[in-house]
């Protein structure tokens, strides 16, 4: 098909150059030859993020498991909060490695340093920067991980994003990454406790099939001393030998097992959280359940809350002496409508079986695909 294309004056306008009509008469689709070439697909490519959570209060943690250290930054802390090393070092003391015959046996001090965002024993509001060195590096450990992939571990899918991966200890997956989050945790605890008396506090509730029966823990009366009171950090003592006989009797056998922590807040402003997708338990959701194994998360009735009817499950409101509106009962677990109500905080979290395990285990070359036996052991 040709047409031509002849040109027309607009409105108003000089007549056109004949000359130049006569090319343009000349000038027709059919002789006009397009090149199209085909479309070339770039390889997605996508940058490594996701180190950074919260929006006023925002914590970045950064560090590898056998790197140099860990750490975090802080920003968006309140001036003129008292705030010292110490401060943060009994929180990081209760998460160092090494403490028990129960946990990893890698031997650390977990001694940190503030390096900006303090003066003279109080906050500037500027970021604060927290570092804690790796001091017990132990990369001939992993000499075989170089070869094959560890079953369950974040090597393989690292590998896959990025075509490249810390090799030693699992990199930003190890749980040293939480040492990010516990400092700014014991900051977050101080300014929470300063501000409306709230307070924080988490323990073991299961052990593999050792589960704490509901209502064995008084969440009004619980304290930090109960949960300390043995290695397996559960308040109830009986239950407390259990879970480490549990422990023990596979840790013997180089196997492992998970379980459940449950953590409570006692005494949170009411009027946290905003909807829809800023709800108060789906952030608590995506803080807790960007830890290392997590698999599960609860809140309030949880799961169980769909054996309920509704009339089982609704918590009634009433006026208690102080005037103050209160539930009779705390199946919501201290959130309705994503908003915090001023009732305890009640949340629950599952931790797969540690997949660092002493027996042997089939794992395939990172390269040549080949089948091998490796006792990863670390």
């Amino acid at each position: 098909m040709a047409s031509s294309i002849t040109p027309k004056p607009f409105l108003g306008a000089t007549k056109p150059n004949p000359s130049l009509s006569s090319d343009l008469q000349r000038l027709s689709f059919s002789s006009l030859h397009i090149s199209v070439k085909p479309r070339t697909h770039k390889k997605l490519q996508i940058q490594a993020a996701g180190s950074t959570f919260g929006n006023y209060f925002r914590v970045t943690t950064f560090g590898e498991s056998h790197g140099g250290g860990v750490g975090c930054i802080v920003d968006g802390c309140p001036p003129r909060i008292p705030l010292s090393e110490a401060d943060l070092q009994f929180d990081l003391d209760r998460r160092r490695p090494g403490q028990s015959r129960i946990t990893t046996p890698r031997k650390e001090t977990d001694t940190c340093r503030i390096y900006s965002g303090v003066s003279e024993g109080v906050t500037t509001g500027t970021p604060i920067h927290v570092f804690v060195p790796n001091t017990d590096q132990r990369g001939h450990d992993y000499t075989e991980m170089s070869i094959a992939y560890r079953p369950s571990h974040a090597d393989a899918t690292y590998d896959m994003k990025y075509g490249v991966r810390a090799v030693k200890g699992g990199g930003r997956s190890s749980a040293r990454e939480t040492i990010g989050r516990v400092a700014p945790g014991a900051i977050a605890k101080k300014i929470l406790q300063q501000f409306s008396g709230t307070e924080v506090l988490a323990y073991v509730s299961q052990v593999h099939q050792v589960v704490l029966p509901d209502g064995s823990v008084d969440h009004d009366t619980l304290t930090l001393d109960q949960v300390e009171s043995n290695i397996v950090r559960c308040p109830n003592p009986e239950y407390a030998e259990k879970m480490i006989a549990a422990i023990d009797a596979v840790r013997t056998r180089g196997d492992s097992i998970g379980g459940v922590v449950t953590c409570i807040v006692r005494n949170a402003p009411r009027g946290l959280g905003s909807p829809v997708f800023d709800k108060l338990e789906a952030e608590l959701a995506k803080a807790v359940m960007s830890l290392p194994a997590t698999k599960g998360f609860e809140f309030g009735s949880g799961f169980a809350g769909t054996f309920l009817t509704g009339s089982e499950h609704n918590d009634e409101f009433f006026t208690d002496e102080h005037g103050n509106i209160r539930t009779r009962t705390n199946r919501s677990g201290g959130i309705q409508g994503g908003i915090s109500n001023g009732e305890i905080i009640n949340m629950r979290v599952a931790f797969k079986p540690t997949a660092t395990i002493e027996e042997a285990e089939h794992s395939d070359s990172r390269k040549e695909r080949d089948r091998t036996n490796c006792p990863w052991s670390s």
